[in-house]
C-alpha cells in the first residue's frame, strides 16, 4: 500500500500489539500504537510513520450490508476504518473485501464512527472493549442499540440450525474441523470460529484469493460456532447440537471454582437439543452432576500417531489426519460426531478431514528458521494442559530436539498456574520464557507476578535441561537463533503476540 504522509487507524480493541503486527506483516505498513485515552487503554491509534505529524485528510471506510436471512430489516455490516493519503491504493485484505462486494467510499474529516448514511442500527462490542470508548459514546448519542458479541452470535444461532462447540481446550480446532467437513460435503455452512480456517485454494478464476478466514456466511442451513466460556457468552447461544470437548478451570477471574465452571457448562448443554461429550468416565460423571440425562459420546480407537499426522478408527470408519497429536484425534472425533448428529453419514464424512490443514495459530508450521533450518511451529496454547499436548505433538515429528518458547498470557492465570506451566514446559528439551502478555489486565493489580515465576518453575522441573528467562522478545529471538540447530523443532506458545517472534525467525537471519 503506497501511503503518503501520516496515517492512523482508530482501533477498538484491547490488543494493540497484535494489530500492529497485522498491519506490519500482512499489509506491509510500518505501524506503531499510541494510547489516546488515559481512562481507557483499550482505545488507541495505530500510526503509520511519525506519530507526531498531522493526520492525513481522508478517511476510507468499507461497508458490506450483507443480509442475514430471516432477520427483519437487518444486515451484517463489516467496516474497516482508517485515515489514508489521497494516493492510497487498496491493499491485499481491502481488495479481498471489495471483491466480495464491499462498497468503498472516501469522505473528508476526522470521523471515528463512519456511518454517514445512518445505516447502522446497533453497535456490537466484545468483553475486551472498555466502557469509556468514543465509538460507544457516539452510538449512545445516536440512540443505537448496543449488544455484546455473544448476543449477536446468539441471534445468529436462532436463525440457523447450529452446532456450538465449547470446551476449555480444542474448541477452535474442533469447530474448524466441523466447518471443514461440512464444506467438503457441500453443505456450505455459515461458521464463526476463534481462529482462521486454513483451506486448500478453490478452483476457478478466484483461486488466488486468500483461503484463511474465521467466518463465512454460507448458503446452507447450518451454523458452526465456537462457543466461548471465558466470559460466559456461550450461554447466549441456542444450539441444536451442543458439544463439549473437555472442562478445566482456565479463566480464574470469571469462575471462582471448578464446580462453578461445571455448572455453566451444564447449562450450555441443556440449552442444546442434542449433546455431545467425550466417551470417558469423567464426562459421564460430569453429566450426572449437572443433571444432563442424555448425550452422544465421541471416541476414537486404534490410534496411530505418526510424523505425518495420525490414523485412527472412528464410528467403524478409518480416518486420516495430517495435523499431529493425540489431542487432534480427540478433536476430530468430536467434530465428526457432530456432523453425524447433524445428518451426515459416517462413511461419507470420515474422509473429509484428510486435507484439513488446521486452524490459524494451532500447531501452524511457519517454515524453517533462516539461520538454522529448524522447523518453526506456532501454537496458541496458553494453559498447562495445552502446552503438554502441543509438546507431545511436536515429539511425533521425530525431531532432534523440541525447543519451547512460551509467553504467559494474563497475570491472573500466571499467578494461579505458574507451577503447572513450569512442569509442562519441562517436557521440552530446552525452554525460553518471555514476559507476560497482559491483554486486558494491569500489572499493578498483580505485584510481583512476571514470567520469571514460570521460568523458575520450569528450571526446577527440568532436571538440568536449559531454561532461559528472557523477558524481551528481541532478546529471546537472538538467543533462539544461537540455540536452534538443524533437525530441531521450535514451538512458540501463547495467546499473545509471541507469533511475531516466530515469524521473525523464519524471515530474518
Amino acid at each position: 500500500m503506497n501511503l503518503d504522509g501520516i496515517h492512523h487507524i482508530t482501533a477498538i480493541t484491547g490488543d494493540a500489539p497484535r494489530n500492529v503486527d497485522f498491519y506490519t506483516r500482512v499489509l506491509g505498513l510500518r505501524m506503531t500504537a499510541k494510547t489516546v485515552n488515559q481512562d481507557d487503554p483499550s482505545v488507541y491509534h495505530l500510526f503509520y510513520g511519525d506519530e507526531n505529524a498531522q493526520p492525513g485528510a481522508d478517511l476510507t471506510f468499507f461497508e458490506y450490508p450483507g443480509a442475514i436471512p430471516g432477520r427483519p430489516g437487518g444486515g451484517m455490516v463489516h467496516r474497516i476504518v482508517w485515515r489514508v493519503g489521497s494516493e492510497a491504493s487498496l491493499g491485499f485484505w481491502e481488495r479481498r473485501l471489495v471483491d466480495a462486494g464491499v462498497r468503498a467510499e472516501r469522505t473528508g474529516g476526522a470521523l471515528r464512527f463512519a456511518d454517514p448514511e445512518g445505516l447502522a442500527h446497533e453497535l456490537v462490542v466484545s468483553t475486551a472493549i472498555g466502557g469509556v470508548n468514543p465509538e460507544r459514546a457516539v452510538a449512545r448519542d445516536r440512540g443505537l442499540r448496543e449488544i455484546h458479541r455473544g448476543a449477536l452470535l446468539g441471534e445468529l444461532s436462532r436463525l440457523r440450525r447450529t452446532i456450538a462447540i465449547a470446551g476449555t481446550h480444542g474448541k477452535t480446532t474442533t469447530a474448524s474441523m466441523a466447518a471443514h467437513a461440512l464444506l467438503a460435503l457441500g453443505w456450505d455452512p455459515m461458521y464463526a470460529i476463534g481462529g482462521e480456517l486454513r483451506r486448500p485454494p478453490e478452483p476457478g478464476p478466484r483461486a488466488a484469493a486468500p483461503t484463511r478466514t474465521n467466518a463465512a456466511v454460507g448458503t446452507g442451513e447450518w451454523l458452526v460456532v465456537e462457543a466461548d466460556e471465558s466470559d460466559r457468552s456461550f450461554l447466549e447461544l441456542a444450539p441444536e447440537i451442543a458439544v463439549v470437548t473437555n472442562i478445566e478451570l482456565d479463566h480464574h477471574t470469571t469462575y471462582a471454582s471448578h464446580a462453578e465452571l461445571e455448572l455453566a457448562f451444564g447449562k450450555f448443554l441443556r440449552q442444546g437439543l442434542r449433546c455431545i461429550v467425550a466417551d470417558t468416565p469423567q464426562a459421564e460423571a460430569f453429566l450426572d452432576r449437572v443433571g444432563v440425562e442424555e448425550a452422544a459420546f465421541f471416541a476414537a480407537s486404534e490410534i496411530e500417531l505418526r510424523p505425518d499426522g495420525s490414523r485412527f478408527v472412528w464410528a467403524g470408519q478409518p480416518v486420516a489426519l495430517s495435523v499431529p497429536g493425540a489431542h487432534n484425534v480427540s478433536n476430530a472425533a468430536a467434530a465428526l460426531t457432530a456432523c453425524v448428529i447433524a445428518g451426515a453419514r459416517p462413511r461419507e464424512v470420515a474422509g473429509t478431514l484428510a486435507d484439513f490443514a488446521g486452524a490459524g495459530r494451532r500447531f501452524e508450521r511457519l517454515g524453517p528458521a533462516v539461520r538454522s533450518g529448524a522447523l518453526v511451529v506456532d501454537d496458541y496454547a496458553h494453559h498447562p494442559t495445552e502446552l503438554r499436548a502441543t509438546i507431545a505433538a511436536a515429539r511425533t515429528l521425530a525431531p532432534a530436539r523440541v525447543v519451547a518458547c512460551f509467553q504467559p498470557h494474563l497475570y491472573s492465570r500466571t499467578k494461579q498456574l505458574q507451577r503447572e506451566f513450569g512442569r509442562a514446559l519441562a517436557l521440552a528439551d530446552a525452554v525460553v520464557v518471555v514476559d507476560i502478555y497482559p491483554a486486558r489486565e494491569d500489572a499493578a493489580d498483580y505485584p510481583g507476578v512476571t514470567g520469571y515465576l514460570v521460568a523458575r518453575a520450569a528450571a526446577e522441573a527440568a532436571r538440568g535441561r536449559p531454561v532461559y528467562w528472557l523477558p524481551r522478545m528481541d532478546d529471546a529471538a537472538e538467543a533462539l537463533r544461537a540455540l536452534l540447530g538443524e533437525g530441531d523443532v521450535l514451538i512458540t506458545l501463547g495467546a499473545g503476540d509471541v507469533d511475531r517472534l516466530a515469524a521473525a525467525l523464519v524471515s530474518t537471519p
